[in-house]
């Protein structure tokens, strides 16, 4: 590893996994923490699920959202990809001197709205300032807590065969980041900053047998997937030609030398499901408009062992790694 901490670590993908596997988990090792879900299921006599994450976003406020309605969806999400219902969260807000009350009000706001759509309460908190110049206007932490009810979910629960779903178009929330950072934010292109509690729910409840669900942010569908097959036996194999991308964000990408599949989202969800409930899962999604657009992706297979393969419109294959460096930094 470096002898100093980069923006690399900060990716979501092999970086950030090293320093979590080599200098963190080995410090802080207990059996829920070495899950590295996106959140830790607690043992008890009520099972509950408790998550926690940083928002840096950069800008505050972009199309489709800003830093408060980030905070709150993000953490919702990851206790709905455990198959918990969300219920509290808390809130801390480092604050640096002279950041304007009025954005402070708005993001507020924000987060009022995406805690009443989730159906949680924003119950504790904790507020710092920091010195003028060393805080860049706001960072907020978020953590959240649930009730378990939906057991099993792991990527170690998939099986030779099994169908990969997204549930809708993938890079949106990245691109729309990055437009808006370089001042060429476009109206067509969003964020897709949502709750995604209602979805896993409706996939949750058909008792399809799925495996695992996990919303792919920092790093991607691609760096979420790879995660699921490292160093197992099974491996993913993705259609290009599938993969739902909306048509502005692909020019954004293309001009920005960027690839949605290593683009952020803040509202779109992957699930592994056996091959034979596909359809009833992909019907369940599509009756919300948070699935509307949902597709099967690929499948797993046994062929690539711990190796996510994209069979390409050509007919040929790459191998798609996890991502190595930041492509994207402070994105959430």
């Amino acid at each position: 590893m470096d002898e100093i901490i980069t923006l690399d670590y900060g990716s979501g993908g092999k970086k950030t996994s090293r320093l979590i596997e080599e200098k963190i988990l080995p410090a802080l090792d207990n059996p829920a923490l070495r899950q590295l879900g996106d959140g830790a299921v607690l043992p008890g006599g009520e099972q509950l699920v408790f998550s926690t994450d940083s928002f840096v976003v950069s800008p505050l406020f972009f199309p489709g959202g800003d830093i408060g309605k980030l905070s709150v969806c993000g953490t919702v999400n990851d206790i709905a990809m455990c198959g918990g219902v969300p219920k509290y969260l808390s809130c801390a807000f480092i604050l640096e001197e002279g950041f304007p009350l009025k954005e402070l009000e708005r993001i507020i706001a924000a987060m009022h709205d995406a805690a009443e759509a989730a159906g949680v309460q924003v119950v504790t908190g904790d507020t710092k300032v920091v010195e003028r110049g060393r805080g860049d206007g706001i960072y907020i932490n978020t953590a959240g807590i649930g009730v378990l009810k939906y057991p099993g979910l792991s990527p170690g629960a998939i099986r030779d065969g099994d169908a990969v779903i997204v549930s809708g178009t993938v890079g949106d929330h990245g691109t729309a980041v990055m437009l808006a950072r370089s001042g060429m934010a476009q109206g067509d292109i969003r964020s897709d900053c949502a709750p995604l509690h209602k979805l896993a729910e409706a996939i949750l409840s058909l008792n399809a047998g799925a495996r695992v669900l996990r919303d792919p942010t920092r790093g991607g569908v691609a760096t979420t997937l790879n995660e699921f097959v490292e160093g197992g036996t099974l491996g993913i194999e993705l259609q290009d030609g599938a993969i739902p991308v909306n048509g502005a964000v692909r020019a954004a990408c293309d001009m920005l030398g960027l690839d949605p599949l290593y683009c952020a989202n803040e509202g779109k969800l992957l699930a592994v499901v056996p091959r034979e409930n596909a359809d009833a899962v992909l019907s369940a999604m599509r009756a919300l408009p948070e699935g509307k657009d949902a597709a099967v992706i690929g499948s797993v297979t046994a062929r690539y062992p711990g190796k996510v393969v994209m069979q390409t419109a050509l007919g040929g294959r790459r191998i798609l790694q996890k991502l190595s460096g930041a492509q994207l930094p402070r994105i959430c």
